[in-house]
């Protein structure tokens, strides 16, 4: 009888432990975007997210060696959460420049409607944001899709993609600091498009494609990081 029982006990506590670990992990990825969003990638020590988040030096240590470390696990878990909320619905069209376009407002919307991961992509830039990340492929992907199949005029997908990357950073923090047109990213797409052959009314049409309904980011940190309504 006595065995039996410390079974479920000892289940609970190591589910209570679990949870504990998990919270404090996002607590200090959370903690970490700001820091990130305002000091840049490289001047941060590590001084600087244990008051942040409010945590002893044992315990970064438990989670994290360096603070680059720490930048690379807030740059991919969000970064995946946020594209595998997006592509799903970017591979419902079947015309490469669609899914490009829509895929790249999306991406914009989650760092505008969260300034604060809009400010941390910006910051520290795309080299360690989305290279060789989900957006780097997803991009990569349908833009050799449309120029294999004639859809595009371009020699080279990775031309085009730096084009479209380094225009998206560039554009989420001029709509954050300058604020610019409502526009900016459509008007921004519609310049690419006709850069690589599109016409000029089916260029602006699919720049300025109805997005599709997409709620928040559920997960653990996005679901704690103001948006800009909060601010």
């Amino acid at each position: 009888m006595t065995e039996t029982a410390t079974i479920p006990v000892d289940n609970h506590q190591k589910r209570a432990g679990i949870e504990r670990r998990e919270r404090t992990r996002a607590l200090m990825i959370r903690s970490a975007i700001g820091v990130f969003a305002q000091l840049g990638p490289d001047a941060p020590v590590i001084d600087d997210f244990i008051a942040a988040a409010g945590v002893a030096r044992g315990t970064f240590y438990n989670y994290f060696k360096t603070t680059h470390e720490l930048l690379a696990a807030v740059t991919a878990e969000l970064n995946e959460e946020v594209l595998g909320m997006v592509d799903p619905h970017v591979l419902r069209y079947d015309d490469p420049a669609e899914r490009f376009c829509i895929g790249t407002r999306l991406y914009v919307h989650f760092a505008l409607r969260y300034p604060v991961w809009g400010a941390f992509l910006t910051r520290i830039g795309p080299a360690h944001a989305v290279r060789g990340r989900r957006l780097d492929r997803f991009l990569t992907r349908d833009l050799e899709l449309g120029i294999a199949n004639g859809r595009f005029a371009a020699g080279s997908a990775l031309v085009v993609r730096d084009m479209i990357l380094g225009s998206v950073f560039f554009g989420i923090e001029t709509l954050l600091t300058e604020g610019g047109s409502s526009q900016h990213i459509e008007d921004m797409l519609f310049t690419v498009l006709r850069g690589i052959g599109l016409a000029t009314e089916e260029a602006r049409r699919i720049a300025c494609m109805p997005l599709p309904e997409i709620g928040p980011v559920s997960s653990p940190v996005f679901a704690t990081l103001k948006t800009a309504q909060d601010n």
